[in-house]
């Protein structure tokens, strides 16, 4: 694991990984409430919101073809300046359209990050290490996500969302700048194809990334809101219950990688979405807000099972195939995220429970899925 550490590219993708995490983890805590309590906006504008968050995410295929002109390292850097400055301008419009601005910018660089992020790790890692990288990327995220937790918990008491959310996208901007100015590139790996690649060898992690992309647009647009909306969270529990999911996480994640490499992608996919038709299902009939606090936790943990979908592809694909199928999976991940949220928000003005429900579902078929993978 020394070898692994002493790598320039892993000291840069952990690096910017903490920005990342930071930026994801600041909007995750902040935006439900700032969206009800500042914006005013309902159940329907959350989702509409939600969809367009997720339109980068899409459009992510489209890195293929960035990377013709700026090589993948440059293009993670640049991307997260743009999470940066996105997150920094989202407490200065209060609105609809300005919240949906704000948030389309920092997402197309959330998601173009997380884009070279997988990519740049399965090609600079092999099979043995990979899993290891992911989890320890998982960790020192959490890691990250505790720090900008508890910074948010404590400022809240003096200073309003705006001034929060720049002072946050001011230090997300400042890590980007650093990654502009490192190397950790190497020239002795497989060249990258520069354009788009489906096959039909792949089709299981298409599926597999399809409905994993489902699953988490059902977490995000509404887990959080229905502690918000339903129990009536505050910003400090809900900042309070992120930092308690995170120190799980740091310690859990690392062991879900090294799970992968004893046990194999099937039997970790196949644990998550067992448990995941269980939490979904709870998510809909419990009214405890205690317990709906436990499921979030555990939902969150099961969310760093999904790493196995990638090393899974790492064990079948061309290695020339990596970074142009991380930036079409990315878009076929997001196929329903375009559309879930918004679909999500007009069904919770129905019941809010159906949504739930229907990820409950969508978890059965992917447990079934996970039983066709076959790896040496």
């Amino acid at each position: 694991m020394d070898e692994i550490r002493s790598k320039p590219m892993f000291r840069y993708l952990i690096m910017l990984t903490i920005a990342s995490a930071v930026g994801l983890q600041a909007w995750q805590t902040l935006f439900n409430n700032f969206a009800v309590e500042v914006a005013g906006l309902e159940g329907k504008h959350v989702g509409v919101i939600q969809s367009v968050r997720e339109i980068p995410g899409f459009l992510a295929l489209l890195a293929i073809y960035v990377m013709l002109i700026i090589k993948e390292h440059r293009l993670s850097a640049m991307s997260i300046l743009l999470l940066g400055l996105g997150l920094g301008i989202t407490g200065i419009f209060p609105t609809f359209a300005g919240l949906m601005v704000a948030t389309l910018i920092s997402s197309f660089g959330f998601h173009y990050y997380e884009t070279t992020n997988k990519s740049l790790t399965l090609q600079y890692f092999n099979k043995q290490e990979a899993p290891w990288v992911f989890g320890r990327q998982y960790s020192i995220a959490a890691a990250a996500n505790i720090g900008i937790g508890l910074f948010i918990y404590l400022v809240s008491f003096f200073l309003n969302y705006s001034q929060t959310y720049m002072i946050i996208g001011l230090f997300i901007v400042g890590m980007a700048i650093w990654g502009f100015s490192q190397n950790p590139e190497q020239t002795d790996l497989a060249p990258q194809r520069k354009q788009m690649i489906l096959r039909k060898k792949y089709w299981l992690y298409y599926f597999l990334t399809f409905m994993a992309g489902a699953r988490r647009q059902i977490f995000i647009a509404f887990a959080v809101f229905l502690l918000v909306k339903r129990f009536e969270y505050s910003v400090q529990e809900v900042t309070i219950l992120f930092v308690v999911n995170n120190v799980i996480n740091y310690f859990v994640s690392p062991m879900i990688g090294k799970s992968i490499v004893r046990f194999g992608e099937r039997k970790v996919l196949s644990l998550e979405y067992a448990s995941l038709i269980f939490v979904f299902l709870a998510y809909a009939f419990v009214d405890s807000r205690w317990i709906v606090a436990v499921l979030y936790i555990f939902d969150h943990i099961l969310f760093g099972f999904a790493m196995a979908i990638q090393t899974y592809f790492q064990k079948v694909a061309d290695p020339r195939d990596i970074a142009p199928s991380m930036a079409v999976g990315f878009t076929i991940n997001h196929i329903a995220a375009v559309v879930l949220p918004t679909l999500g928000g007009l069904l919770w003005m129905v019941d809010y429970r159906i949504p739930f429900i229907a990820g409950a579902v969508m978890s059965v078929v992917s447990l079934a899925a996970v039983q066709l993978i076959r790896t040496k």
